[in-house]
């Protein structure tokens, strides 16, 4: 990657870094307040959802305000509402209120990630989307990682400076773009396949990013409040929290690459045996510290990389003009999985016990491997169109950073050797050339064979003639 092109990436990564730190623990720290207040089950599992609900609400309408204000000023509004939201939930512990600033927070959160995708979105080209998306994953999960082993020492600290301290955070990641004399890029208003689209063309795609929206949605949420009452003190809980996204960061891409070789579909369906798997050994195995961070660690592991094999595998089939629209549409079912999964699962867990969450994704787990295994009885999957990438945009405009030159490459090839007009019809795509190629040379035979057979006749008359005359 050139000097250029990584100054340019730089302050909006790093900026993400920052605020990615604070937003690490925090939902780890809103479940935990709650459960200590003495909220129900299901008040909390609702809370958590008002974030998710924010943020496809931001999904949906955020680009409009970018496009109106520029992406510094933008920033600096959806940063200061995440300061202020979390600020408020210091001052006052109250369930309603917090629902309220949960969503609030949400949809200022997707403003940053739109902002900060969106620009490097238009920092290169798609030769170098591979090596932006690279420095992008490593900083979100990073952060993740490092926010969550903050959580004791700031939950230490007394009852509202932790909020005070992502708050800091959220101002602090201001400065780097803040800082930037460049005018602000131009973006195009997202318009992603409707939800019947996707699903007549991917449906295995469909049901991997809203299962992976289920899955980490009910991890981030109701994790934290499993660990607590099953005797974890706040700081055993964050290290066990950033086992779960280690896992996701460091296998998510060699899953990938697996998948690379083999039929995606396959490697969707073992994603599944092993998230039922890991569960049911939850639910059997004694809780040792140990052996659950090794079952979280493989279970980050394999939910991380659920919804970006379920993409790629949807890109397999999809034309090169539908790229973009199609990884928006499958980001908004992504979101949509994650809006619905606590208020689901928190009554499992009000029934049966705390248990009930990986009673809840054993559930989800086996589901998935059935219907997998379904499709792939009806429909192969096709050969890979293109080397897999990681997929972390949180964004529907930032969701074009994962269609790269290979991917464009690989899906017009594809259109050269099958006819997928029909996919999207809307989009236009190249006609087949395979069958139209073979006909042209087997004509062409023929007429060499004629011209050869006409010329040897005249060398054999001129012979003959010859011949004659002496």
């Amino acid at each position: 990657m050139s000097p250029q092109l990584l100054s340019m990436a730089l302050a909006p990564l790093l900026g993400l870094f920052i605020l990615g730190i604070g937003n690490g623990f925090l939902a780890s720290l809103i479940t935990l307040r709650l459960d200590a207040a003495g909220e129900s089950v299901t008040t909390i599992g609702w809370v958590s959802a008002a974030y998710y609900i924010g943020l496809a609400i931001g999904a949906l309408f955020n680009d409009r305000l970018l496009l109106r204000i520029g992406h510094i000023r933008a920033y600096a509004c959806f940063a200061s509402l995440v300061a202020v939201t979390v600020l408020l939930q210091g001052l006052w512990l109250n369930a309603g209120l917090w629902f309220t600033l949960r969503m609030i927070g949400g949809w200022a959160t997707l403003g940053v990630y739109l902002v900060i995708e969106s620009w490097l979105l238009t920092a290169a080209d798609t030769r170098v989307r591979g090596r932006l998306l690279a420095l992008y994953m490593i900083s979100l999960y990073g952060a993740g990682v490092i926010g969550q082993l903050l959580l004791g020492v700031a939950d230490s600290a007394g009852a509202s400076q932790p909020f005070m301290i992502i708050a800091i955070l959220a101002s602090l990641s201001v400065l780097p773009l803040g800082m930037i004399p460049r005018v602000s890029p131009l973006i195009e208003h997202a318009e992603p396949l409707s939800p019947w689209r996707l699903i007549t063309v991917t449906p295995t795609g469909v049901m991997g990013c809203f299962g992976s929206g289920l899955a980490i949605s009910a991890i981030y949420s109701l994790l934290p409040l499993y660990l607590q009452r099953s005797g974890f003190d706040v700081q055993k809980i964050g290290q066990m929290m950033a086992v779960l996204i280690l896992g996701g960061m460091l296998l998510q891409y060699p899953i990938g690459r697996w998948s690379d070789r083999h039929d995606r579909q396959i490697v969707l369906i073992l994603i599944g045996v092993a998230m039922t798997a890991l569960c049911l050994g939850m639910l059997l195995l004694p809780s040792l510290p140990w052996l659950l961070a090794a079952a979280l660690f493989l279970l980050g592991g394999g939910v991380f990389a659920l919804y970006p094999v379920a993409v790629s595998h949807a890109a397999d089939r999809a034309p090169a003009g539908a790229l973009v629209r199609m990884s928006q549409g499958l980001l908004l079912i992504n979101a949509l999985g994650a809006t619905l999964s606590p208020p689901l699962i928190t009554p499992l867990m009000t029934h049966v016990g705390d248990a009930g969450l990986f009673v809840a994704l054993l559930g989800l787990g086996s589901c998935l491997v059935v219907f997998f295994v379904w499709r792939r009885s009806r429909r192969p999957a096709p050969a890979p169109v293109a080397p897999f990438t990681s997929n972390p945009p949180q964004s529907v405009v930032g969701a074009e950073l994962a269609v790269t030159a290979a991917l464009v490459q690989g899906a017009t090839e594809h259109e050269q050797h099958e006819d997928l007009s029909q996919v999207v019809p809307e989009v236009e795509t190249a006609v087949p050339e395979v069958e139209t190629a073979v006909p042209e040379v087997e004509t062409a035979r023929p007429e060499a064979e004629t011209a050869g057979s006409a010329a040897g006749s005249a060398a054999g008359s001129a012979d003959a003639e010859t011949a004659t005359r002496r």
